[in-house]
């Protein structure tokens, strides 16, 4: 059996995974403050890969970063980079659409904080940053903890999105999903099932891990 279609979607997950927990953090927060029109939107983008067909989605990533045409060209002539077909895409394509199993749960976990804990930070000269990173996140780990291990299954199972903008390379773009789906075209059952039970018990003791701990570390009403 071939481990290389794991390996690469552990590596896709991890990276996934930690882009998002740098660039989601600050978009949660902000969006969990006061509403706004533009908020709206940008929360309406957001959520929409829960609801549209990967497929369309993977489409239109690859029409974007085509290298023959805008984005794609772009990026290819002035600094060599290609995301059609390649692990980068890869990476490109989960953190578009694991982006709301991130977010929307740790928004949700900052709007039920109370607002005199920001308060109490601000009054006793603490930047917003500083109050994010030491008063409001160590209040919502839960929260935190469920969006990343989330995050991280769900970009284990992807397949339309990554299928469209990265193909099946073997070592490259190749992950378990499209390797499973490619050794039952095969008729190769006993591969596709070896890949999926091993995603399977991956997601199980994760996700499983996660109840757990929430059930006997969530012991405080502020989350």
């Amino acid at each position: 059996m071939d481990l290389t279609p794991i390996w690469l979607t552990l590596k896709l997950a991890s990276i996934t995974t930690l882009l998002l927990l740098v660039l989601g953090l600050p978009v949660a927060w902000w969006l969990s403050g006061r509403r706004s029109f533009i908020k709206i939107i940008i929360e309406a983008f957001i959520t929409m890969p829960l609801v549209l067909p990967p497929s369309v989605l993977g489409f239109y990533l690859l029409l974007a970063f085509s290298p023959q045409r805008g984005v794609g060209k772009w990026l290819h002539d002035n600094f060599n980079l290609q995301f059609v077909f390649s692990f980068e895409g890869l990476v490109l394509a989960s953190v578009i659409y694991s982006m709301p199993f991130m977010i929307s749960p740790v928004k949700s976990a900052f709007q039920q904080l109370p607002a005199s804990l920001a308060q109490a930070s601000a009054t006793l000269g603490k930047t917003k940053w500083q109050t994010l990173r030491w008063v409001l996140l160590p209040n919502i780990k839960p929260s935190l903890l469920t969006a990343t291990v989330l995050t991280f299954a769900h970009t284990l199972g992807e397949f339309g999105v990554v299928l469209m903008i990265g193909g099946n390379i073997p070592g490259i773009t190749r992950v378990a999903s499209i390797a499973v789906y490619d050794s039952v075209e095969q008729m190769d059952y006993t591969s596709a099932n070896n890949y999926s039970l091993i995603l399977f018990a991956i997601t199980f003791v994760l996700v499983t891990g996660v109840f757990i701990y929430n059930k006997y570390q969530v012991k405080t009403p502020l989350v």
